[in-house]
């Protein structure tokens, strides 16, 4: 297939530039190369790889992109929390309306398929289960209770703190920040271009990618970035409130891999695929992981919190492995053992 990948130079494109060549796609990118993201040395595009650098909010960037092409992988984005009101416009513009132009550009240029690059964030807190009442969408954690340590979500119902639920695509979403809020625009937004047109959605609501690559020192940076980054300054990484927030961190590598297999098997409707390891980690632990493996001081628990921030997701992605026939490749443990190799090497 003839397939263009916007956000291709960023860390998860690299790795999907890649996979796809190895599978014999012809591959062109899509990127502004935004001086937030791409930091230091820029991507060097193989010769094999036409880049266009442009911004997908420009509809003539967008149309130029998208002639030749069968298949769109919708990368760009700006990531991140998005922690303040002042970031809500950035994120708007970057993310739905340059979704929006690319949608527009795909219908003009009659292409129809389409995988999206979305996120676990859209459910929010997802999923916890309440001895007493099962399975419940926990509500806002409160600064109050912040505050006083009180860092487990409640029962909506009794207000006792709710256990671990993984999390499948039928969940609710309840996006709690400004980039969570874009990404499930982006999937609405995707939604109704296929209803309009035919064309088909894979929504790829990746968990929490780490690996070769990870941008370091930047908005953008996830937390196994950031704790490398204190590890490589001979700092403990600093874990914020108990240390015991679940997530499910899966290599970039897989990451990439899941999304080639969407590419080239979702062909119809709109479909959601949770992309994440099956083996989630406290936050806490990949810290003692990371410093262990790169023989740094040990982990710091501060109490520190803030508002917006999920205190467990954790993935379900069997939908994935049976549907697209994905299985992730890289355990935890040598995907951090890989990172301490890296990090040791580049000082």
């Amino acid at each position: 297939m003839r397939i263009l990948l916007t956000g291709g130079a960023g860390f998860i494109g690299r790795h999907v530039v890649t996979i796809l060549l190895e599978r014999g796609h012809e591959v062109r990118v899509l990127d502004s190369l935004r001086p937030d993201v791409h930091v230091g040395v820029l991507w060097q595009a193989p010769d094999t790889v036409q880049l266009n650098i442009g911004d997908v909010r420009d509809s003539a960037a967008v149309d130029a992109a998208l002639t030749g092409i069968d298949a769109v992988v919708h990368l760009a984005a700006k990531v991140g929390l998005g922690v303040s009101v002042a970031d809500l416009p950035d994120y708007a513009a970057s993310n739905d309306v340059g979704t929006a132009e690319v949608l527009a550009g795909m219908s003009r240029a009659g292409v129809g398929q389409l995988v999206l690059a979305s996120s676990m964030v859209v459910y929010g807190e997802g999923l916890g289960r309440c001895a007493e009442h099962g399975a419940k969408s926990p509500g806002p954690r409160l600064e109050a209770a912040l505050a006083a340590g009180h860092f487990e979500p409640p029962c909506p119902v009794c207000e006792r703190p709710l256990g671990t639920e993984l999390v499948d695509e039928s969940a609710p979403t309840d996006p709690r920040n400004a980039y969570a809020s874009s990404k499930l625009a982006q999937e609405l937004y995707a939604s109704n271009w296929a209803r309009a047109t035919g064309g088909s959605v894979a929504a790829m609501r990746y968990h929490n990618v780490y690996g070769p690559g990870m941008p370091r020192n930047t908005p953008y940076a996830g937390v196994a970035a950031i704790f490398t980054s204190a590890l490589r300054r001979r700092e403990a990484p600093r874990v914020f409130e108990d240390g015991e927030m679940r997530r499910d961190f899966v290599h970039v590598r897989d990451i990439a891999r899941a999304t080639v297999l969407a590419a080239e098997r979702h062909r119809d409707g709109v479909r959601a695929f949770n992309v994440g390891s099956g083996c989630p980690r406290t936050v806490g632990e990949m810290a003692a992981n990371l410093a262990t493996a790169m023989h740094g001081p040990q982990p710091v628990i501060t109490g520190d919190y803030r508002l917006g921030d999920v205190r467990h997701i954790t993935a379900d992605s069997s939908r994935l492995r049976n549907e697209l026939s994905w299985t992730p490749q890289v355990s935890f443990a040598d995907g951090m053992l890989e990172l301490a190799e890296l990090e040791s090497s580049s000082r």
